[in-house]
């Protein structure tokens, strides 16, 4: 089938439906399968033609530098609100202000990534409680690794998520070069295989703090979907995109849709 998005030479991407619906494109990438403990690596799939910013490495130097310069501005403003949202969740729970979780960054290379602490402290083992007795939520929790009504999510923690201000620290992940301020959304190394073929064009660039995903309906789009966007900011990427996707990030975290 051919789906209406294009390609950064104007031409449609035909794709076709693989496993457990996960799209691949046609032209762009060779058919392969990963192992569940490969990785990244494991993937035959590959981007026959390079997308401007994972070839170029003058485009990257412009990206880096914009990422540096507004990073530190936006720490710099945001300074108070850092103080407001560590007092508020020290308050309300014991426990560190900051959350690091391992996700894939560039290359396939493990992270960690640094968000406002949004659970309680002991939220695997109240996780693993609360799908134990209401078995119905573990297919809702297999298919995102998120749960909308989740029981580990503090007060705090679910205003934060709202208003996607959690995602606020990643700022620090900018600064240090793991993450650009747009890119795709940074995964864990279990969703690898829910990308397919895509995974390795994907993963040919740095994640995102926001990215057409994010500003695409966050957790109500679907895998397929995801996938589609993620591939198709890579391949399609210009400067003037990430500055119209910082522009309607600023909306989608206003409107708070599909993020919680």
């Amino acid at each position: 089938m051919t789906v209406g998005s294009e390609t950064g030479n104007g031409n449609p991407v035909r794709m076709e439906a693989g496993s457990e619906g996960t799209l691949r494109p046609f032209e762009h990438v060779r058919q392969g399968k990963a192992s569940p403990s490969s990785g990244a690596a494991g993937f035959e799939g590959a981007a026959s033609s390079p997308s401007p910013i994972a070839s170029s490495a003058g485009w990257r130097a412009l990206k880096r530098s914009f990422d540096i310069a507004t990073a530190l501005v936006l720490m710099i403003v945001s300074l108070p609100l850092f103080l407001i949202i560590a007092l508020a969740i020290e308050v309300e729970s014991p426990g560190s202000v900051f959350f690091a979780h391992r996700r894939l960054g560039h290359g396939g290379t493990e992270f960690r990534l640094i968000k406002f602490r949004t659970m309680v402290p002991d939220a695997e083992a109240r996780l693993q409680t609360h799908l134990q007795a209401y078995p119905d939520q573990m297919a809702e929790w297999k298919a995102r690794y998120k749960l909308r009504n989740d029981p580990r999510v503090t007060r705090v923690g679910r205003v934060l998520r709202k208003t996607s201000l959690d995602e606020l620290p990643q700022l620090f992940n900018v600064l240090a070069g793991t993450v650009s301020l747009v890119g795709p959304r940074a995964i864990v190394r279990e969703e690898v295989e829910r990308f397919g073929a895509y995974a390795p064009t994907i993963l040919s660039i740095k994640p995102g703090m926001t990215g057409l995903w994010a500003v695409s309906g966050r957790s109500e789009v679907s895998q397929c979907e995801r996938a589609l966007l993620e591939y198709r900011y890579v391949m399609e990427w210009s400067f003037l995109r990430d500055l119209r996707i910082l522009l309607q990030t600023i909306p989608a975290v206003l409107h708070g849709h599909g993020a919680y």
